[in-house]
């Protein structure tokens, strides 16, 4: 297997280049190794040395320092073949020490290899620990971490010395250095980057033995630790000691943690009277937040979200859901769902009973909380964008409601990114740290739109926002005069472990019940995005095969009860579309050929792929980058004749090997 090094550095100009030279004595006996460094937004020379002392080196130049833990993941992805060894960069390496910590790695079971530090006046480390439990932290509170590392029960710090001289398992080591291999690393996935520094190696090496691996300490393998900035640093301290508790909450649900944040802070208030470092970690296991603010940051602000979807009926892999999800991970997130563009009509509406009716219901919910740190709310708007006067009313309205929410929930000085337009009269007087339009649509085109209207508002949030997150690249052209350096191309993910294939007996009745083999289609039918007429001309000209269409339709259906192969299931859960979508043969996205579509990235061909499904679409722009993938039919004609390619493809048997 090969191995890859990866040293994460942060501002360790002074530091780094003896890593990196007892780095390269090490590797010359490893054929198969390489360099990876990982630089966190270093301000100093850090990647000037690095490139004088290790040309060869492959650099991740991070553009933000988000901790170590992001910086390893960063590693880990710079590596997807190799067994990886993670070093700070204050570690120094005996010649010897990698190929005898792969050595270790070799042995049956092992996940992680750890090496024997040593400080650098030659005197042990101890960098072996056990699991942190209270019952340890108590014992160290007590005892001392030394006396009480004694005994297996008392001590998390493993402290007898007679342990150092032998080779054996333990729960984790200090993350300063170690060797995982790319199975356990694969089985394992990537840090927990909430962490920032300090209880993300504790955090890994628990998860990794609760899938089978385990650490292995070599004391063969020898290596010299600078290590002491966490003892000096009344912050960092303060980090370490609070992390550990956040750890427990995490990991252990909130009754452990309440006796881990007591043990914890006996530990700090019967030492805070000498040090400053304690002092501080008493203030903040006292002033609890769950997720302390980052060194040098300050506090850290919360998000608010004018999200164009509604959360409690639109499909939650919507990118605002998609980046307020991830963001709830690192800050408190309050999601106001959607206030529309206009109010529904009839004449310029379809299903305008069954869209207000839907809306009162999602306001009647107000305020929820579907998951930690991730809040929902439906305000009550008048969305008559038309008039002048009606939309300071409306803004007004919605902005009482926001404001009440967010003073509720401590978002004082929040980052506001705004998806709808409409949200600009709302935002553009709210106090805010930053301002973010995620353009992932040209709304103004939406046929229902007031047109002139919306063009103004997304004119202001334009030229207002500090940052335009596009997901299209054709829009982002266009707007470029306009934006500048502060526009910025962020792709639409897909959540891979939801949209799994799954087998056949976990896909739904009604969908095994369809005769194959099966076109299938999942998202909302709107009128505006849909092409119907090239719908109906795919269920008359492949009669064998079944179309089967799921989701909520703005368009009369009724025009297919003349085709026996057209099934429409109807508007299915968020949660049972992958099940669905594994019964499907051939994916299609039968766009319109419109504006709205030209500028579109539509998250659905990710998910498609995901599962594994061929895809045919009309065409469009940011289909170039899928080029060989999918089938981006230019007609009618070509998309029909591109299904049937398809189906007769996995019709066909495979051929015999000679």
């Amino acid at each position: 297997m090969p191995l890859a090094v990866v040293v994460v550095t942060y501002h360790s100009a002074d530091i780094v280049e003896d890593c990196l030279r007892s780095v390269a004595a090490a590797l010359e006996s490893i054929p198969d190794g390489r360099v990876v460094v990982v630089d966190n937004a270093s301000t100093d020379d850090t990647l000037e040395v690095v490139a004088r002392v290790a040309p060869d080196a492959q650099v991740v130049a991070r553009p933000t320092n988000d901790g170590f833990a992001a910086g390893v993941n960063a590693g880990f992805a710079a590596a997807p073949d190799c067994d990886v060894l993670v070093l700070n960069p204050d570690v120094r390496l005996e010649p010897d020490a990698i190929a005898l910590l792969r050595t270790a790695l070799a042995q049956p079971g092992t996940g992680v290899a750890a090496p024997r530090l040593s400080n650098v006046d030659g005197s042990p480390q101890l960098s072996l620990r056990r699991a942190p439990t209270p019952l340890r932290s108590l014992g160290e509170a007590v005892l001392g971490g030394t006396r009480a590392g004694r005994h297996d029960a008392l001590g998390e710090l493993v402290s007898d010395h007679r342990r150092y001289a032998t080779p054996g398992t333990v729960d984790w080591a200090t993350g300063a250095a170690w060797l995982i291999s790319r199975e356990a690393r694969e089985a394992t996935g990537v840090l927990e980057e909430r962490y920032f520094l300090y209880s993300e190696e504790t955090e890994y090496m628990l998860r990794l033995g609760e899938r089978g691996y385990s650490v292995r300490y070599e004391p063969r393998a020898r290596a010299v630790h600078f290590g002491g900035e966490q003892s000096t640093s009344p912050v960092l301290w303060s980090m370490a000691t609070t992390n550990r508790v956040r750890m427990a909450r995490e990991r252990h649900g909130r009754p452990r943690a309440f006796l881990m944040w007591l043990a914890v802070l006996l530990n700090e208030v019967l030492r805070a009277p000498r040090h400053a470092k304690h002092r501080t970690a008493v203030r903040d296991l006292l002033r609890w937040r769950r997720w302390p603010a980052r060194p040098g940051q300050g506090p850290e602000h919360g998000w608010i979200c004018f999200s164009a979807q509604d959360w409690w009926y639109h499909n939650r892999a919507h990118s605002d859901f998609q980046l307020m999800r991830s963001m709830a991970g690192h800050r408190r997130v309050l999601v106001v769902n959607s206030i529309g563009m206009r109010m529904p009509t009839r004449g310029n509406s379809t299903h305008v009973a069954r869209r207000i009716l839907r809306k009162l219901r999602s306001v009647a919910k107000f305020v929820r909380r579907p998951m930690p740190d991730f809040y929902v709310m439906s305000p009550l708007p008048l969305p008559f964008y038309g008039s002048p006067f009606l939309r300071r009313v409306n803004a007004v309205l919605v902005r009482a409601q926001v404001r009440l929410v967010a003073t509720a929930l401590r978002l004082h000085t929040p980052v506001i990114m705004v998806t709808i337009p409409t949200a600009w009269d709302v935002v553009a007087p709210m106090r805010r740290h930053r301002l973010v339009f995620n353009r992932s649509d040209r709304h103004s085109d939406f046929p229902e739109a007031d047109r002139a209207s919306i063009e103004v508002l997304e004119r202001q949030l334009l030229t207002h926002a500090d940052h335009v997150v596009y997901v299209s690249h054709a829009l982002m052209a266009e707007e470029a005069p306009l934006t500048g350096s502060r526009a910025h191309f962020l792709d639409h993910g897909v959540d891979v472990d939801h949209f799994t294939a799954r087998p056949e007996h976990e896909r739904p009745d009604d969908i095994r019940a369809v005769p194959g083999p099966r076109i299938g289609f999942f998202g909302a039918l709107d009128d505006f995005v849909v092409d119907f007429d090239l719908l109906e001309r795919v269920a008359a000209e492949l009669p064998d095969a079944s179309l089967v269409l799921i989701g909520d339709a703005t368009h009369p259906m009724e025009r297919f009860d003349k085709y026996p192969n057209v099934h429409w299931l109807g508007f299915r859960p968020y949660s049972l579309i992958p099940a669905y979508g594994s019964a499907f043969d051939v994916a299609i996205m039968p766009w319109q050929d419109n504006s709205w579509i030209r500028h579109s990235n539509p998250i659905k061909l990710k998910e498609y792929l995901a599962l594994g499904l061929p895809v045919v679409s009309t065409d469009f722009a940011e289909l170039a980058a899928y080029t060989g993938r999918v089938h981006a039919a230019t007609s009618h004609t070509d998309f029909v004749e591109a299904i049937r390619t398809a189906l007769t493809t996995l019709a066909s048997p495979p051929p015999t090997p000679p």
